[in-house]
């Protein structure tokens, strides 16, 4: 199947990274030396993405835009300083592929079902859609990505997941993925060792069909949870879409899980991607 959309929810505020995040975006956190969300940028693109979608805060000046728009004065000081080569370094997007926003506001609904709905809604979407959160990605540089395990799998009017096998013992932190002949019967979150259907984790990649998507904008909308009480959790549609006979294929990764969301994970993946483990 050939995909050429994407939505990569990149606003929130980033509370457990404070107070490094008062003034860097969490997605534009560095991670050797690219922001933590161009990993994922960059192999939607070389997977045939050309539009993505990408919702962003309503912090000015907003730094994920700024990245992915070419800087005509670092180009002109490169090329008046003889480094041309570097040119290439400075731009971070192909010519065919194009970037849309949309803005979230933090004060609104809240959790990973709301701006994938708002996306939908706005954009106007209504075809299967890789769908990555902004915060994390699967390292392996020299084998399938995460993308491409996705696209593999799954096959017309089909919804796919990711799953990343990790040690059974480590389980607790996660939504662990319960399958049966390749499909997704369910997450269970943060169950036991005992209690856990595989040592497959849920780490929010998704192909998502468009009977799928409608039904997470239906659900974000028809549903008013207050600020404090129930985030509005993507997996909750995801659920009743199997229910009601949806087929979520799971595709197995290949490569490590790496997550900027804590310090501990943010320090882990530097060490990864720059070889120092």
């Amino acid at each position: 199947m050939k995909i050429s959309k994407a939505i990569i929810p990149v606003a929130g505020w980033g509370t457990r990274r404070l107070p490094i995040t008062k003034i860097i975006e969490k997605s534009m956190l560095p991670v050797g030396n690219r922001p933590l969300v161009d990993y994922s940028v960059q192999e939607l693109i070389k997977a045939g993405v050309k539009d993505i979608y990408m919702v962003v805060s309503n912090v000015e000046p907003c730094q994920v835009r700024e990245f992915y728009k070419d800087n005509l004065a670092l180009n002109q000081y490169l090329i008046e300083r003889g480094k041309e080569d570097r040119l290439a370094l400075a731009k971070t997007l192909p010519d065919d592929v194009t970037i849309h926003y949309t803005v979230q506001d933090p004060s609104g609904k809240y959790g990973t079902a709301v701006p994938i709905a708002m996306a939908v809604k706005e954009f106007k979407i209504d075809e299967p859609v890789l769908v990555f959160m902004g915060d994390d990605f699967v390292w392996n540089p020299d084998g399938e990505s995460a993308a491409e395990a996705l696209i593999k799998v799954v096959k017309d009017g089909e919804s796919a997941i990711l799953g990343v096998e990790i040690e059974k013992d480590k389980v607790e932190k996660y939504g662990v993925l319960s399958e049966k002949d390749g499909k997704l019967v369910g997450v269970v979150e943060k169950p036991t060792p005992e209690e856990a259907p595989s040592n497959l984790i849920n780490v929010s990649k998704y192909i998502m069909a468009p009977d799928l998507l409608e039904r997470i904008v239906k659900y974000v909308e028809e549903n008013d949870f207050g600020p404090k009480n129930q985030e509005y959790m993507v997996t909750d549609p995801i659920d009743d879409y199997i229910k009601d006979g949806g087929v979520v294929r799971v595709a197995p990764a290949s490569g490590e899980y790496l997550d900027g969301g804590s310090v501990e994970g943010w320090l882990h993946a530097n060490n990864v991607v720059c070889g120092k483990i």
